[in-house]
């Protein structure tokens, strides 16, 4: 019988603690605020979609957690404070940041607008920094925490096909990751970095596959073919990593990127680069 990879974890593990997650409507956000209330903690969640946003909320208070849901722009630094405050008025503390929330278009360089480019920056880079400037006072002020950035494995050395925004404002992430890390960690405070690989969500069907080929389920095989483990990941054990490295098991390690991607980035770049074809 198949077990969730977050059966590995006690079902106590947070108990009195309070994580936050931005994107917490759907997908990775979702799975990782269910992966924390089923762990023990009270759980705020923050998302663009308000729908999105009350389902989640229904199912972290349905395994008994309180859950303050707050819809939020983290490009907007007063929404960001808002939401913050709200989460501290109806759950006392935060315990734990995942700074997910972020997002991208496929295109090539040529067909990215200055607008364009400029709007998954903002989104992906300023909104993390928005999130982690207002609530590592907070963390300081517990005497502990951790922060999870999730990226993706495109911001190494081999850069980021049909993504050369998101690969570049989620490589100054990866820096700004470094750099906090090593600010807060006397503070015992963790700050790390998780980079999984194509993970099987309704936004990577919807938003990425669906947007790049026509035939979806032909380019998904491709992209399977193209990872070592040969599937797509699931979004329970992208956030049984992000759990880990908020746990006690993970108290030494920071300022680090965990590449938790199925060998996708040792396998082939799925074949959309085309050089016949425009830049």
């Amino acid at each position: 019988m198949d077990r969730s990879p977050l059966d590995t974890y006690a079902p106590d593990l947070f108990a009195g603690q309070v994580a936050l997650v931005t994107g917490g409507g759907r997908g990775i956000g979702r799975i990782t605020a269910l992966a924390f209330a089923r762990l023990g903690a009270d759980v705020a969640i923050a998302a663009r979609n308000g729908e999105n946003l009350d389902r989640s909320r229904a199912e972290v208070e349905a395994l008994g957690r309180r859950c303050v849901a707050t819809v939020t722009d983290i490009r907007d630094t007063a929404a960001v404070e808002a939401m913050v405050a709200a989460s501290l008025d109806g759950l006392g503390r935060i315990d734990h940041l995942v700074n997910n929330a972020g997002g991208q278009f496929p295109a090539r360089p040529s067909q990215i607008s200055d607008k364009g480019f400029r709007s998954v920056v903002d989104l992906n880079l300023h909104g993390t920094w928005n999130m982690c400037s207002r609530v590592v006072p907070h963390l300081i002020a517990n005497g502990s925490g951790s922060i999870v950035n999730v990226v993706h494995n495109q911001v190494f050395d081999r850069g980021a096909v049909l993504f050369a925004h998101s690969g570049a404002a989620r490589a100054g992430v990866v820096n700004l990751t470094h750099t906090m890390a090593l600010y807060l960690a006397h503070r015992g405070i963790t700050v790390n970095a998780l980079a999984p690989g194509p993970v099987d969500t309704e936004g990577f069907r919807d938003d990425e596959v669906a947007n790049i080929a026509e035939d979806t389920k032909a380019y998904t095989a491709q992209i399977v073919r193209d990872t070592p483990i040969s599937r797509l990941q699931s979004a329970d054990e992208v956030a049984a990593h992000i759990v880990f490295l908020c746990s006690p098991a993970a108290r030494s390690i920071t300022g680090q990127v965990l590449t938790a991607d199925g060998g996708h980035a040792m396998g082939n770049q799925t074949a959309v680069y085309q050089p016949d074809l425009q830049w």
